[in-house]
């Protein structure tokens, strides 16, 4: 994987806490989720577990420690994104920024065997799609609250986004997305209502 801070082992460190934010992972779902080698995960998790910063649950998963045990953004946001999800029948994902990077922490499947899938762990640009726009604070998306693409990162697909904020900041992106032919080349016009108030929810769980 590629260095974001300059230190490779810390950011590898870190992939595999974002990897167990959304949910406890066994080893082989561990190294699907971060790209890292099974003997470099498992090294990385079992060092974690003894400083309190990873755990195992009933079945051996890895998982969040005590020091980590507050409730995840993931785990606050879900409510808000199944009713997205239902709403809109279309794949919904959330992301935060890593570096000049998105990372998906949370995904939730439309049920249409034609849907966009995007894992939890996945990393993606900034420069390209309305999640990027959104938590690279693109002016326009501030101004109007959203953020829409169409085949910007991947061909037949669109999708629109909204920031998350806590304590004026923006601290995710939720977004909705899936093939052009039913999202339309305007997405906007058909899921931006439901995206924004969707986010808006996320923020009273903050709140709180």
């Amino acid at each position: 994987m590629d260095s974001v801070s300059g230190i490779g082992v810390l950011d590898k460190a870190v992939a595999v806490l974002d990897a167990l934010e959304a949910r406890p992972l066994s080893l082989p779902e561990l190294v699907e989720a971060t790209g890292l080698p099974r003997a470099t995960a498992h090294r990385l998790a079992a060092a974690l577990e003894v400083h309190g910063f990873v755990a195992r649950d009933g079945d051996g998963r890895f998982q969040l420690g005590a020091r980590l045990s507050q409730p995840s953004l993931p785990a606050l946001a879900r409510p808000a994104l199944e009713e997205l999800r239902d709403t809109t029948g279309e794949s919904v994902q959330l992301y935060v920024r890593r570096g000049d990077q998105r990372l998906c922490v949370e995904t939730l499947e439309s049920p249409h065997g034609l849907r966009t899938i995007v894992p939890v762990g996945a990393l993606l640009p900034l420069d390209a799609g309305s999640a990027g726009k959104v938590l690279r604070e693109d002016p326009a998306v501030l101004k109007r609250g959203w953020a829409e693409s169409v085949e910007e990162r991947q061909k037949g697909v669109a999708s629109v986004s909204a920031p998350v904020y806590d304590d004026g900041r923006i601290v995710a992106a939720v977004s909705v997305s899936g093939p052009v032919e039913r999202t339309t080349r305007a997405p906007g016009r058909r899921y931006a209502k439901s995206v924004v108030a969707a986010a808006r929810a996320v923020e009273a769980v903050f709140r709180a």
